[in-house]
């Protein structure tokens, strides 16, 4: 539970509201590329943007691929810590047939408070790109902003570099297990194990390879009959499979601070970039509610 409203506006594949409201809706890279075309020579230019930016990746509103993100619920927040329930686990043992003896008996909420982080990434700008407005605005909507939405992945999983996000794979509370070889047999019986928790598995996190493996094997279809949503993507080691009530153990907090920058000579080569950075935090309520699969 948080203490912040949830935000339907922040969704996939949509196009965001501009810093400054008196100017027509664009992309993000509409935006950036007008913007860029009025700085001055050797100038950095820095654009704001009131969105989060992994989330208007125009391909993720024409093909079923989910981050890390989709899995989660998202709250529109203060730029500022976050308070928030914390409902840690006094003991995981199996539950019984009484609200007494299921392991949320003893949950004992406290309230906590999650800090906010940017993620950021540079892409080197082709020599020539600021002069073919068009062509600048397709490579920033559709090459920088999914591999901001790589950096988010990373950072939801393994945690920030300044320690405001914890990641998923690394939570203290977070419960763990063996990943055998039937990779479908190990989900299934992991995804059971979550429940015993007392939350409903909604969600799993995959390599690629794991996830091909599971289409080979014909069970995606079974596990989105059955309300499991699978996210796939390199951040993830191959033989790891997280599951979890992803929606009740987690938020992803959106304060809708973000920039798109042109920064003069920051390459290595002393060439330009182009620097994306959106604000982000994550409240975890229930770790208990993640299950960690492991191949040794």
């Amino acid at each position: 539970m948080l203490a912040a409203t949830i935000d339907p506006a922040v969704q996939q594949g949509v196009r965001i509201q501009l810093a400054d409201p008196d100017l027509a809706e664009r992309s993000p890279g509409e935006e950036f590329a007008w913007s860029a075309r009025g700085a001055g020579a050797g100038e950095d230019c820095v654009v704001p943007f009131r969105a989060h930016l992994p989330a208007v990746f125009p391909l993720f509103a024409t093909r079923p691929r989910y981050a890390v993100r989709h899995l989660l619920k998202t709250a529109s927040v203060a730029d500022a810590p976050v308070p928030y329930v914390y409902e840690p686990a006094a003991g995981t043992a199996t539950s019984g047939t009484s609200y007494a003896t299921t392991p949320e008996g003893s949950f004992v909420p406290r309230v906590e408070h999650a800090e906010l982080t940017d993620l950021t990434v540079r892409v080197p700008l082709p020599a020539g790109l600021l002069d073919e407005p068009a062509l600048l605005a397709s490579f920033v909507d559709y090459r920088v902003l999914v591999r901001l939405s790589v950096v988010e992945n990373q950072t939801l999983l393994h945690g920030s570099d300044d320690k405001a996000i914890t990641g998923l794979l690394d939570l203290p509370g977070a419960r763990r297990g063996g990943l055998g070889d039937d990779v479908y047999a190990s989900i299934t019986e992991a995804a059971a194990e979550v429940e015993e928790t007392g939350g409903s598995c909604d969600g799993i996190v995959v390599h690629p390879f794991t996830y091909w493996e599971l289409v080979r094997a014909g069970v995606l279809g079974r596990l989105g009959a059955a309300g499991i949503t699978v996210s796939r993507t390199r951040m993830i080691p191959r033989g790891r499979v997280l599951l979890g009530d992803f929606r009740a153990a987690a938020t992803l907090l959106v304060p809708g601070v973000a920039s798109l920058a042109l920064r003069r000579g920051a390459g290595p080569d002393a060439s330009d970039v182009i620097e994306a950075t959106s604000r982000v935090g994550l409240a975890v309520h229930l770790p208990q509610h993640f299950l960690l699969l492991t191949r040794d």
